[in-house]
């Protein structure tokens, strides 16, 4: 495993970094910096190479570059502009970081591990700000939106932490924050996640979540690329979502199941729908039939995922007993629905658990 660099910031000082965060940069404005420098065009492609297949931490290490380059790179870029503060490794190989970025804020980015997969899942805030009651992340608010760049040095990280003859295979914008508040850094740094120059995965391969934001997926369809969208449902009926999803008193379930039908009607891809199941509160035999009512018809995987327990906050794991009788009944309907295995509960792997467990922000940065 390769450690990687540290990049801090004096507090007396401007957190303005000093060199420009490369991951920041499009391949179009480093082909133009190369040349203003009096090098090549084509060496724009090599570096990203390097970055991304190369899996290079430093400048030095891009060898088939003039050492005159490397120089004038490593003098006006810094390619990790974070630093990785904590490291937690589970019995069943998931691994989650908690990373500060250059201004001290932090975000979690998980690792998964599931027979030849290898997936990551990566934040998109600084905190969140839909509120989701039962939600770690968003119980601070959100800060701020995180870069392009911020996004692409969450996946690099933990490609790193894969051995050479491995290669990460599905990307999920399900850390902290809400992936379609910040569209232009998420594409940005997907569009980066797809090429032959980055990380080389199809975008049937890479899924965004959301709590539902009908105006951002319309966006989202318009880019025209077929990303699996994922929708955060949670309840099945308005008065329930608008208590555990506050969001949802602007918006409501119907407008959000119209948005993700027409992203089904532009992309062909199917739609998932995540239901995050809740001891007592959105687990009974009434809820998974008011569930079947509002799915059926449409081509959809229904994802339950049983809570991960928080702590300092009311929620519980349902029982095996409530979680079987609520499969049985969207499976009796026709819902194609898929349990997912929960991952990680010894690392605090549910999102925004491992930054609030430590206290939100700190001042010393400790390396793994």
């Amino acid at each position: 495993m390769v450690s990687l660099p540290l990049v801090t910031t004096d507090s007396s000082e401007s957190t303005t970094p000093r060199k420009i965060h490369l991951l920041n940069w499009s391949l179009d404005q480093l082909k133009a910096w190369l040349k203003e420098n009096g090098h090549q065009a084509f060496r724009a492609k090599q570096i990203r190479r390097w970055l991304f297949s190369g899996r290079a931490t430093s400048f030095d290490e891009m060898t088939d570059l003039s050492a005159k380059l490397r120089a004038q790179l490593d003098e006006h870029f810094t390619i990790f502009n974070a630093a990785e503060v904590t490291a937690s490794v589970s019995k069943d190989g998931t691994e989650k970081l908690l990373v500060r970025l250059a201004d001290g804020g932090e975000v979690e980015c998980v690792l998964l591990r599931d027979g030849g997969r290898r997936s990551i899942c990566v934040s998109s805030q600084v905190g969140c700000a839909m509120g989701c009651v039962f939600c770690a992340s968003g119980l601070d608010g959100v800060d701020r939106n995180l870069t392009g760049g911020e996004i692409l040095e969450q996946m690099l990280r933990l490609q790193q932490r894969l051995p050479e003859s491995e290669r990460l295979s599905h990307i999920v914008m399900m850390g902290m924050g809400e992936p379609l508040a910040n569209l232009p850094g998420v594409l940005a740094a997907l569009d980066v996640a797809r090429s032959e120059e980055g990380l080389g995965i199809s975008p049937r391969r890479i899924t965004i979540s959301t709590v539902g934001l009908p105006p951002a997926i319309d966006k989202l369809a318009a880019s025209g690329i077929p990303y699996n969208l994922a929708v955060s449902l949670h309840a099945p009926n308005d008065e329930l979502r608008s208590e555990l999803v506050p969001v949802n008193r602007k918006v409501g379930i119907e407008p959000v199941l119209q948005a993700a039908d027409r992203y089904f009607q532009s992309s062909g891809r199917r739609l998932t729908f995540e239901y995050v199941l809740l001891g007592g509160i959105n687990d009974g035999d009434e809820h998974a039939r008011q569930l079947t009512q509002i799915l059926r018809g449409r081509s959809v995987m229904m994802n339950v995922i049983p809570y991960n327990p928080v702590a300092g906050l009311p929620y519980r794991t349902p029982s095996k007993e409530s979680i079987a009788r609520f499969r049985s009944i969207l499976e009796s309907a026709g819902v194609n629905v898929n349990f997912r295995q929960r991952k990680g509960d010894e690392i605090n792997a549910a999102c925004g658990q491992l930054r609030r467990n430590r206290g939100g922000k700190t001042k010393d940065a400790s390396a793994t």
